[in-house]
Order: structure tokens, then sequence, then C-alpha cells
């Protein structure tokens, strides 16, 4: 599908997602008057999407956008690639300020991408759960990374990340619980969004900054 036809297809699935969220759920109805159109930002289903990830575990935004921006610099003029990732040697790859295990993360997957253990071109074939399992075949890449993948590269439009703090917190808060949401009490809330918990999902991690308006 050329970048034209893909664009065109991805406008009119976020259209019927809205339509479907605000009709479904008030108080998702309510997170989407407020954060307004729903804007994700897709990444390629490609090796340095998922390095970009490795690097941004339990890091602020701004802390693993500047170590990333190191390796990209270090990189340059090449992308971040298996090929780029692999001419450093961990103690290289530390210097930019990644833990070791990131840093073997990193070169252990860019072996796996070049072997074609971890094979990128057969993600958009499989389905949310094969793909997740595919790629957590590889050290350094759990479940949340394979999702985040799953809904920022592979534009998968049903995927809702159980474990990720954002998400959670945003439940606590938008939908005014008690306590923070157990897996269980997320799935629960989540049901009238099927099957866009994706686009969801992205109004979720929006709507932390708009806390107080409510």
């Amino acid at each position: 599908m050329d970048a034209r036809r893909l664009r065109a297809v991805t406008l009119h699935l976020m259209r019927k997602a809205v339509e479907h969220l605000r009709a479904g759920d008030p108080r998702m109805a309510a997170l989407i008057a407020c954060v307004g159109a729903c804007r994700i930002r897709y990444s390629p289903p490609n090796y340095e999407t998922v390095a970009r990830s490795i690097v941004s575990q339990q890091l602020s935004g701004k802390a693993a956008g500047t170590i990333y921006g190191r390796l990209v610099d270090a990189c340059a003029p090449s992308p971040v690639s298996p090929a780029s990732v692999l001419q450093f040697r961990e103690e290289r790859l530390r210097s930019f300020g990644l833990s070791s295990a990131k840093s073997r993360y990193l070169r252990s997957l860019a072996e796996d991408t070049l072997n074609g253990t971890i094979d990128f071109a057969l993600l958009p074939r499989l389905n949310d759960e094969d793909a997740i399992a595919h790629l957590t075949s590889a050290k350094g890449v759990g479940v949340w990374t394979a999702q985040m993948f799953l809904i920022f590269a592979l534009r998968r439009r049903d995927v809702l990340p159980l474990g990720d703090v954002g998400i959670r917190n945003a439940i606590h808060s938008s939908y005014r619980l008690n306590s923070p949401p157990t897996p269980d009490e997320m799935l629960a809330i989540a049901a009238p969004w099927r099957p866009y918990a994706s686009i969801a999902s992205w109004y979720l991690w929006r709507s932390l900054e708009f806390q107080g308006q409510l």
C-alpha cells in the first residue's frame, strides 16, 4: 500500500474508532472532548523502533531522548540499525548512558535481526498474540515493549497494555476510582472500547496532560 493510500485508510480508521469510543463510554467521550483529535504518530516496523523502546524502558521521556540522541549521533550518517549498533562494543554503548543490560539487549537484538531469529518483515503478517511471542523471544524485549511496537509500528487497533503505569494511572484518575485498578478491572472498563483499545490507550496517555480539566 502506498503512503497516500495508507494515510487515507488510517484517517478513516481513526474517525471510526473515535465515533465508537464516544458512543460506548461517556468518560472516554469526555477525554476525547478535552484532548481533541487523535494524532498518533507511527514509526516504521523495524529494528530502530524496538531499539528506541529498549532505551526508553524505566526512564523518563527526557532522559530516554537524551540517551537515544547520543546513539543516533554516534551512528550518523547511518540510521540506528543492526549493523550500525554492532559496530560499538558494550563499553561504548554504556558511554552514551545506557545500562549494561540495555547495551547487551541492543546488541543481542541486532544479532538476532541479522541472523533472522527476529524477522521484522514477518511481523505484519502475524496476529497480535503471535507477533508479541515473536518479539519477546528476543532478550530485553518484554510484553510492554512488544505491545508498544504493535500499537505504534504495526498500527494494531485493539491493544490494551495492562502493565503500563500511565494507562493504569489515567484510568484511576479519569474514571474516579478509589484505588488504582487491577488488570481485571481494567479489562472490564475497557470492554466498551473494543475493538479500538489502542486508540483509547492513546487518549488515556494524553489525558495525563489534562488532569484537573476532566
